[in-house]
């Protein structure tokens, strides 16, 4: 038996999260197009017979702007430290940037290069973006789409290729070791990416708050799953696009999550208030971050 951890790293949406939701075969992490999608380390669990690879997806490497994105940094780097393997991931779509390079130097030279939407790039563009990618000097490079699956089975084989002797370090079953509350608290946040934009994305933070679950294993009961899910913005105005006219926007947002949930749960969402969270360590302390 053989296992070990793979740590993906690179810039904001260079496609991290879905490549790891495409490895897995199913959503561990959410996605959307907006920076600082992924807040925290979140790892998903790939078992085979004879193997087990442990993933671990990273908030976006950036210039930080509020203490949340210096500690969302710290996050990053750590998970890259102490691990077998380092994928690297960059956009085939995109120049290779001064934040790439920042983000290559903070990683062992024995990593791999991961060349990640070559589904949305010409084949020149995929060939320029691996010559550049090689001046890094690592020790593989692999071209890949998340979106479409190409590439990724023979990225998969090179990751357990690397995978030192060592038992399992998770059930075979399974699949992320996050917290159920925490992972309801993300389909919130994720939905809310999806329809708001400019610094709003960036403001909103969720946490549950109150969790009743039923015991029965098939998830049912007369009642359902009851969760209170509270949605932190840092100013009025923020409360007010979150909300919607007329609740519109909360009301589609709890709509989408619930669809996600076990049937007849009953998920209610409330918008608070909570001045410059994101610069205060105490809120961010109290949020997980």
């Amino acid at each position: 038996m053989r296992s070990g951890f793979a740590t993906l790293v690179g810039r904001p949406n260079v496609g991290k999260s879905t490549l790891l939701n495409r490895i897995l075969g199913q959503k561990v992490s959410i996605v959307s197009d907006k920076a600082q999608t992924t807040r925290t380390q979140v790892r998903g669990v790939l078992t085979r017979p004879d193997v087990q690879v442990v993933f671990v997806d990273t908030p976006g490497i950036h210039k930080p702007r509020t203490l949340l994105g210096e500690r969302l940094n710290d996050t990053a780097a750590e998970a890259a430290s102490g691990v077998d393997v380092v994928l690297l991931t960059i956009d085939a779509t995109g120049p290779l940037g001064k934040g790439d390079r920042f983000v290559a130097g903070l990683v062992p030279p024995d990593s791999m290069c991961v060349v990640n939407k070559i589904d949305l790039a010409t084949p020149e563009q995929v060939l320029l973006q691996l010559r550049r990618a090689g001046e890094l000097g690592f020790a593989a490079y692999h071209p890949v789409s998340a979106a479409t699956g190409e590439g990724v089975d023979e990225l998969v084989a090179a990751i357990v290729d690397r995978m030192p002797g060592g038992p399992r370090l998770y059930p075979d079953d399974m699949v992320t070791d996050v917290p159920e509350a925490f992972w309801v608290s993300e389909l919130v946040r994720e939905q809310l990416l999806h329809v708001t934009r400019e610094e709003v994305p960036h403001s909103v933070a969720c946490r549950v708050t109150e969790w009743e679950w039923p015991d029965r294993p098939d998830g049912t009961s007369p009642s359902g799953p009851r969760i209170r899910c509270e949605i932190l913005v840092e100013r009025d105005s923020q409360k007010g696009i979150v909300i919607g006219k007329g609740g519109k926007v909360l009301k589609a947002v709890g709509t989408a999550v619930r669809e996600q949930l076990p049937p007849g749960a009953y998920l209610e969402l409330f918008v608070k208030v909570d001045k410059d969270w994101q610069h205060r360590p105490r809120a961010l302390e109290r949020l997980g971050y």
